[in-house]
């Protein structure tokens, strides 16, 4: 029965119940998975407070989420982004509508990019039957890509974005297929709004169009797929160059080395996660050596087959779609780095490139020798399902935030204070800390210029304190830096334990909460 999966005709059936079956590795991660940094901008600019402005004095995790059951307008979210944020607005305009009907929480705005990412499965399924490639390996191996499933499942833009870069190759297809202007329309407007819900999309936009432009048999169809997509770009620019300079010194600068040294990192993450980092934590840095070793090699075998079975995967035309489709990403972010000098990879902007990777996958599966194709397919979904668990499950690939606040909630109770830095701007840290954190957790948040003397007076009011030390971006790492000794030299405070990120203090001399 296995056999099955190689099948490129599978019913119309099975296709949904892959589908259906999908929805609970992304919905547990959805669940499982802490609070992120760029998360926390999604709820409060869906809520209508883009920047909140957090009290100077202690404060309830409730208090301080309060403002989340608000709600917001397009122009006032169109109006925050060009002011606040590097992110065009489309998806925030879809989550708000969302809230209304799904709720105002973390999981409840997350369940969006779930469905999202279940529609962009079965695209990716409509994708493989027209291309002559195994529909059911396609959606699997797409599903069990890393970059897929984990922006599949966080409150961002990616998985918007990949839905309608999706639709619009698959119009693309249908264009080539009949030649037909009014599926080449769809596909550029499809790719627009990609862009549309996050920029980087644009580079699967250009690689699609190119490809469209220089096929011989849809000649008359690359203007109004060119039109179609350049319906979004002056509302792209509108936005784009209101935003250009918000997060100037976010990346490093560009050196080719180093870049292409990151770009591969992330690349065989997207495809199979913290795997290596999960076995060094559990068994040791030369486990770690060994994993990672073994999985490079087996993912340069893979890319190596491919390459050698080139001509049997899929039909000649889109064929080559696809594997422009899977280089786009990589090229874009590295032709973007070195125009602007700046190292803008990560590996939630190579997942744009997944979809088309589980689809070679896909193709070299089913053109291998059926036996072959099985053990295939037996090596490296076992291996992605590992990648997927580690992503609920495991914190090496999880932001600290989550494990820091429940920590803190655990050694204080409620009569106890959490310091947490401000940030850079007071949402990517507070916020996901907050999200995690008991309603009674009382917070204090500590600016970059605080002083030691400044933290002592504020603990003075508590008998127990922790430092949650979240040194996510630059004002959090001065904070950081006071917070770690504020306590740690004075002779009023002893430690009272550590963790994730977080050390905790016991006062021991009389102070103003006595």
């Amino acid at each position: 029965m296995f056999f099955s999966i190689l099948r490129v005709g599978p019913t119309k059936i099975s296709i949904c119940a892959a589908i259906l079956l999908a929805a609970a590795p992304l919905l547990l991660a959805a669940a499982w998975r802490g609070a992120e940094y760029d998360e926390g901008y999604t709820l409060f600019l869906t809520a209508g407070t883009a920047r909140p402005a957090w009290p100077t004095t202690p404060f309830t995790a409730a208090e301080g989420l309060k403002t989340l059951s608000g709600s917001s307008t397009p122009g006032k979210i169109a109006a925050d982004l060009r002011a606040t944020d590097v992110h065009p607005p489309l998806y925030f305009w879809a989550v708000a509508a969302w809230r209304d009907v799904a709720g105002t929480s973390l999981f409840a705005i997350r369940g969006f990019s779930v469905a999202c990412s279940l529609g962009a499965l079965l695209l990716v399924g409509a994708i493989a039957r027209r291309v002559a490639i195994p529909p059911l390996a396609a959606i699997l191996l797409t599903l069990g890509c890393y970059g897929f499933a984990y922006t599949g499942a966080i409150a961002r833009g990616f998985a918007l974005a990949q839905f309608f870069s999706l639709a619009g190759v698959f119009f693309l297809l249908v264009a080539d297929r009949r030649a037909s202007r009014w599926a080449a329309l769809l596909a550029g407007m499809a790719l627009g709004a990609a862009s549309f819900a996050n920029y980087l999309a644009g580079f699967v936009a250009a690689a699609g169009l190119l490809w469209l432009c220089v096929r011989r048999r849809t000649r008359s169809a690359w203007l109004p797929a060119v039109l179609g997509f350049a319906i979004f770009l002056p509302a792209d620019l509108w936005f784009f160059l209101a935003q250009r300079a918000s997060r100037a010194d976010q990346f490093p600068p560009f050196t080719l080395l180093a870049s292409l040294g990151r770009l591969g990192h992330y690349a065989a993450g997207s495809i199979m996660g913290g795997l290596p980092l999960y076995a060094g934590s559990l068994f040791g840095m030369r486990t770690l050596i060994a994993v990672a070793a073994a999985l490079s090699a087996l993912l340069a075998s893979a890319a190596a087959l491919i390459l050698w079975h080139w001509r049997e995967i899929a039909r000649p035309g889109p064929r080559a779609l696809l594997g422009l489709c899977a280089l786009a990403p990589a090229v874009g972010l590295l032709a973007l780095g070195f125009a602007f000098n700046t190292t803008p990879i990560e590996l939630r902007y190579l997942a744009f490139a997944t979809p088309f990777i589980g689809l070679l996958l896909a193709g070299l599966a089913g053109a291998l020798p059926a036996r072959a194709g099985i053990f295939f397919l037996c090596v490296l979904l076992p291996l992605q399902a590992l990648a997927i668990a580690g992503l609920m499950t495991r914190p090496e690939t999880m932001q600290p935030q989550a494990a820091a606040a429940r920590e803190a909630a655990s050694l204080m109770g409620e009569t106890g204070l959490s310091f947490v830095p401000r940030g850079n701007d007071g949402v990517g840290v507070v916020a996901a800390f907050l999200l995690e954190s008991p309603p009674g957790q009382r917070v204090q948040l500590v600016p970059p210029d605080a002083t030691a003397a400044t933290l002592r007076a504020w603990a003075r009011k508590f008998p127990r304190v922790a430092m949650a030390l979240l040194a996510l971006d630059a004002d959090s790492r001065a904070a950081v830096e006071t917070m770690r000794t504020a306590l740690a030299e004075d002779p009023c405070w002893r430690a009272a334990g550590s963790g994730f990120n977080l050390r905790a203090y016991e006062r021991v001399c009389p102070g103003e909460g006595d």
